[in-house]
């Protein structure tokens, strides 16, 4: 999360879009410039009729507003009487004209019966000659993203402009305070309204997190993170959450705490504690009883208590009647308001305890009912006893007896359909409210005119949040009908769950594209999944749908980085395979999944490692060659992280095997890239440099959901690995190109893993060519990137590779602290990738600030090591540095350090690593010049320094220059 000033600019320029102030606002491919009466797509201007171009502008100045028929019509065809036909005719066209719906793109959403809204990211400038830098437009689509966080703001808020006026400072000078109030009072109502009136004292940075989605207490924490668009993948999200906003000045919104308000109490104390700067305005049924927690306590509309004695004008004044004639009329009632109907709606609000949702399932039923019956229905609820259960409180009374009138006023089979809609979580469509609901009883055609019904009673909501034709049920509601649904017959209500369960097997079974794409879109699936393997795995669920279902709900977590999900759903499933599933590509896909989660949320353990082989044995058994590739990226990147090069080099060759069995591109790709990465650890770089450059011609352009699917990104690895590699054979600057390009395509790919990998190569790039500034600059994007995710392993090594650069630039310190402890951090988490690189820089200094003996037991130890283990690529390097420590103890043996540097100057040759072998040449020219043979050394330094036609300018090349010139050499 940065440019916290960003939203607030946008803002600004949204409200100074107008004829008399020319704005350019973007979208997708679009530009649009009012003043200018201009569509341009990619430059070329677009041709627009005259209202369809104030159509546009009407729904982009207001972007995610419903806007009205009648808004929209007073706007566009003010100077003349039109129907809705003209408006649906140019809004046709003006969706035709923009290609909405065509490759899934969406910029105009109907909400039936009502209006139209741009749904659209937009990005706004003040002026037609304002021109954004790349940097700014990211920073633009980050504001935009932020002022997406929000629900859509109350069209207006009845009976609440003392709460507004109380809260407004309120909230901006207080860090954490929670609306109280009993359920459908309108907490929700009013907090929306409180973040939007507050978003320019917070920079226009807001989020909203809906805790209604949520059963599971363990998943705030994740909830709170996606609200956020933080990708977390370890143990303790909130770990992760804090380092982004700590020092972000946010208000966060957390809604529904109640049946989670242990966890969000305890959260919500760790924000305040590690995030000042962040305001908590939460909606709660109880207070959070947090340490600097201030409570608001809502209560219900006024309403008059003695109607008799109140006059018409000043009973249309009391906020809950104001709120029940809205609702009714907006309900499609011509209801006309006399003293006498104004004291049966006064008597209405008066018995419902000026409950705002309690009067608002009242006030839409006078359409159909009419207001005299409305109000004898509810008397007769009375009469059945209804205020009689003082086990509650009164309120929860009030709230409990309107939805239990509300649903006698029922047909059957909307009881029914109600009943079953409680077993979805969130949003869903009308398709699965069919395949769920529908049995010999209650038929399809009953089940869709019952879910109309329900919709038009205001007992299930159209989901605004998104186009997809979806509702959903009102928490409490949910909770409501859940109950009625639990004293049917068991049988009945396990079948309802199965039949949920499996309705979302099958959609995941379904898909063409990826899975988690189609989660991660918003439509509101991942509860109803979470709901469905609860369901499933429960006492009562069904063991045939659970495993399957945790196998095929695995990639959805992975792409929304649940990690810590994937990996219990996986574990749990594996645990009660079963004969049917065992061996089977559902228990592939449960074992590969575990692996890649338990490697990142647990280190790189013994669990992760047989998970992964127990895949690969299964893919191999069942002939399957593209889960084989998969899985064997993960072995390979498994065994390179923990330093088994030899091993990972296995997996590497039989990649290559699998692959062109397979004969597909991306498949040779996958297997081109491993086969590099090892023969470039290896120190084989002719080798490997040809398996990179083939690795990169068959591989698609770098994409997030394929990312997920292998678990980090080929491609990227495929071009920072050449990078590396392009600087070993003697071609510095095309490794710079290289390492550039690798580090702003993971940036682009917003994949945290993929980017730290592509840090800390490009890192080595940058060192080796000694362009030091360029690489303090890359080492502290690393360091951001791993701290802010959490990535342990990342983290050990920073302080390590800061002195390690300080160390390069010659400003070191006799201590080595940092190395040390970063060696230490890195052994405990299995992270040997690192290892040899961080000794090498240790033992110089060491040399450097007089401890030679110590420097020759970290190298040695080093060689020893790294000749074991197949990392072959720093072998030059290290007998390189041994004969520059042995250069610095007494007395210098200097055959031996010549012997060391033709040793290292021969491997450096074999490999093809011309750098190392530059760096030895020029010690041993030095070392030669110092022994009276100033010919010979510069003899074998030119020969080598003018093969290399390129990166004049680098560390090394600079060395050799000038060790050639001390010798004499004159060419």
């Amino acid at each position: 999360m940065s440019g916290n000033n960003r939203p607030t600019e946008m803002l600004q320029a949204l409200d100074m879009i107008s004829p008399e102030n020319p704005a350019r606002i973007s979208f997708g491919p679009f530009c649009l410039m009012p003043s200018a009466r201009l569509l341009t797509r990619n430059g070329v201007p677009v041709d627009i009729g005259g209202r369809s171009f104030d159509l546009l502008v009407a729904l982009v100045e207001q972007p995610g507003r419903v806007l009205s028929k009648r808004e929209l019509l007073n706007r566009v065809w003010s100077d003349v009487v039109v129907d809705d036909g003209s408006l649906r005719f140019h809004m046709v066209g003006l969706r035709k004209i923009l290609g909405d719906g065509e490759n899934g793109k969406r910029y105009i959403a109907t909400q039936v019966g009502v209006g139209y809204a741009f749904v659209a990211p937009v990005s706004v400038a003040a002026s037609l000659s304002e021109t954004a830098a790349p940097e700014t437009q990211s920073i633009a689509s980050d504001a935009t993203l932020t002022s997406r966080r929000l629900p859509p703001r109350p069209s207006r808020l009845v009976g609440r402009s003392d709460d507004i006026v109380w809260l407004s400072d309120r909230i901006v000078h207080t860090q954490h305070f929670t609306i109280v109030g009993p359920a459908g009072v309108g907490k929700t109502t009013l907090a929306v309204e409180m973040a939007y009136a507050a978003l320019d004292a917070f920079g226009g940075n807001a989020a909203f997190v809906d805790l209604s989605l949520l059963e599971d207490p363990a998943l705030v924490e994740s909830a709170i993170a996606t609200s956020l668009g933080i990708p977390v993948q370890v143990e303790d999200p909130m770990m992760v959450v804090l380092r982004h906003i700590r020092e972000e000045r946010l208000l966060l919104v957390i809604d529904n705490c109640e049946h989670v308000i242990d966890a969000i109490s305890s959260i919500v104390e760790r924000i305040s504690a590690g995030a000042p700067s962040v305001h908590i305005l939460a909606t709660s049924r109880e207070p959070l009883r947090t340490s600097r927690e201030h409570v608001h306590w809502l209560g219900p509309l006024a309403y008059p208590s003695d109607a008799d004695a109140t006059g018409l004008d000043e009973l249309l004044a009391y906020p809950a009647i104001e709120l029940f004639i809205e609702r009714a009329r907006a309900g499609g009632s011509a209801l006309v308001v006399d003293m006498e109907a104004a004291g049966l709606i006064a008597d209405i609000c008066r018995r419902l305890d000026g409950m705002a949702l309690a009067i608002e399932l009242a006030a839409v039923r006078v359409a159909s009912h009419g207001l005299q019956a409305t109000a004898r229905l509810l008397d007769e609820r009375f009469s059945l006893g209804w205020m009689g259960r003082r086990t509650a409180g009164p309120r929860h009374q009030t709230l409990q007896a309107a939805l239990d009138w509300s649903y006698e006023l029922l047909s059957k089979s909307e009881k029914m359909t109600l009943e079953r809609l409680s077993v979805f979580i969130g949003p869903f469509d009308i398709e699965a409210a069919i395949s769920v609901i529908a049995d010999e009883t209650l038929d399809a055609t009953l089940v869709a005119t019952a879910l109309d019904e329900l919709t038009n009673k205001s007992l299930v909501s159209p989901n605004h949040s998104s186009n997809t034709g979806s509702y959903r049920l009102l928490e409490m509601t949910r909770a409501y009908a859940r109950e009625k649904l639990k004293k049917q017959e068991p049988n009945l209500v396990r079948e309802i769950h199965r039949r949920h369960a499996a309705f979302y097997l099958h959609l995941l079974e379904k898909w063409d594209q990826p899975i988690g794409e189609v989660v991660a879109k918003g439509t509101g699936r991942l509860g109803n999944i979470r709901g469905a393997l609860e369901w499933s795995f429960g006492d009562q669920g069904d063991r045939e749908i659970a495993v399957p279902l945790a196998a095929e709900a695995a990639e959805a977590f992975l792409h929304l980085s649940l990690l810590v999900e994937c990996r219990t759903w996986c574990a749990r499933a594996i645990k009660d395979l079963g004969e049917r599933f065992q061996a089977t590509q559902t228990e592939i896909e449960l074992q590969a999944a575990l692996g890649l989660a338990l490697m990142f949320t647990r280190g790189n353990s013994e669990a992760a490692e047989a998970a992964l082989r127990r895949a690969l044995t299964l893919a191999i058994e069942l002939e399957d060659g593209c889960s084989q590739l998969r899985i064997l990226g993960r072995l390979h990147i498994f065994h390179e992280r923990i330093g088994d090069f030899a091993t990972a080099k296995s997996w590497a060759e039989m990649a290559v095997e699998v692959a062109a069995v397979i004969n597909e591109p991306e498949a040779i790709a996958v297997a081109a890239s491993l086969a590099g990465i090892s023969l470039h650890l290896a120190g084989r770089q002719i080798d490997a440099r040809q398996e990179f450059e083939k690795a990169l011609r068959n591989s698609l352009p770098s994409d997030r959901a394929r990312t997920i699917h292998y678990g980090f990104d080929h491609r990227n690895r495929s071009r920072i690995g050449l990078a590396r590699t392009l600087w070993l054979l003697g071609y510095p600057n095309q490794a710079k190109a290289h390492a550039d390009e690798a580090v702003t395509q993971a940036l682009r790919l917003d994949h945290a893993p993929t980017y730290c990998i592509a840090l800390i190569w490009a890192l080595s790039v940058y060192s080796w060519r000694g362009d030091l500034r360029h690489a303090a600059a890359t080492l502290e994007a690393f360091a951001k990137c791993s701290e802010i995710n959490a990535f342990g392993p990342y983290m050990a090594a920073t302080p390590g590779l800061r002195e390690a650069l300080a160390i390069t630039s010659g400003q070191s310190t006799e201590g080595f602290g940092s190395i040390e402890e970063s060696l230490a951090r890195v052994h405990a988490a299995r992270y040997e990738l690192m290892t040899t690189s961080l000794e090498m820089v240790l033992a110089e200094g060491l040399a450097t600030n007089g401890r030679p003996v110590e420097a020759l037991e970290v190298l040695d130890n080093a060689i020893q090591r790294c000749n074991g283990n197949g990392e072959l690529l720093a072998m030059p390097e290290l007998l390189r540095l041994k004969a520059f420590v042995l250069g610095r103890t007494a007395p210098v043996d200097i055959h031996a350090c010549e012997v060391l540097l033709r040793q290292s100057i021969d491997i450096g040759a074999e490999q093809g690593a011309r750098a190392w072998e530059l760096r030895a040449t020029i010690d041993l020219a030095e070392l030669l010049g110092a022994s009276g043979r100033a010919g010979e050394g510069a003899s074998l330094l030119a020969a080598l320094r003018y093969q290399i036609a390129e990166g004049a300018d680098t560390a090394d090349m600079l060395s050799a220059d000038s060790t050639l010139k001390r010798l004499g050499y004159t060419g």
